[in-house]
């Protein structure tokens, strides 16, 4: 029941732990934790829908999805998004992804960031090794355009409760 709670309470403080930097601009940004339901319709079909992620359990998925909106009369430029990993998810391979973006990610803490090929940490030879999954500590969406005035984006990932 501690791991739940616990859990509970870490997507609770994730949910408002994004960051976003616009260097003009106004950027309002969102981040929701769902995870999926499978739902059975009245005709035996099955479907999934993601419902707020209240109550997870090892082993469970959650989608984290960061909406962002240029709420300012200009464009905004420079615009980086970057989300934390709390200590008791792990990041899904392959399941970031935001429009118009470079997706980055981070293994030390949010010091330093790379594209996924390219992040290393130190080995046990003390070398360095491919970062996986579970090293990585932050994601990071860099925008390649300018958000215009009134418009909105998207960015989302996935994680699993260890």
């Amino acid at each position: 029941m501690k791991t739940l709670l616990n859990a509970v309470l870490v997507l609770a403080a994730i949910a408002g732990a994004t960051h976003a930097h616009a260097q003009q601009g106004h950027l309002n940004v969102t981040t929701i934790v769902q995870k999926e339901e499978v739902v059975v319709d009245e005709n035996g079909q099955q479907s999934t829908r993601l419902v707020a992620a209240a109550k997870v359990v090892p082993g469970d998925q959650v989608v984290y999805t960061v909406t962002f909106a240029n709420v300012s009369d200009e464009a905004a430029d420079n615009i980086v998004i970057t989300n934390p990993l709390p200590a008791e998810m792990t990041y899904v391979e392959g399941s970031a992804f935001g429009p118009g973006a470079e997706i980055e990610f981070s293994a030390d803490g949010g010091k330093s960031f790379a594209a996924r090929e390219k992040l290393t940490v130190p080995d046990e030879q003390g070398g360095q090794r491919q970062a996986r999954a579970e090293d990585y500590t932050h994601i990071r969406w860099v925008m390649r355009e300018q958000v215009r005035a009134g418009s909105q984006g998207v960015a989302q990932f996935r994680a699993r409760l260890n």
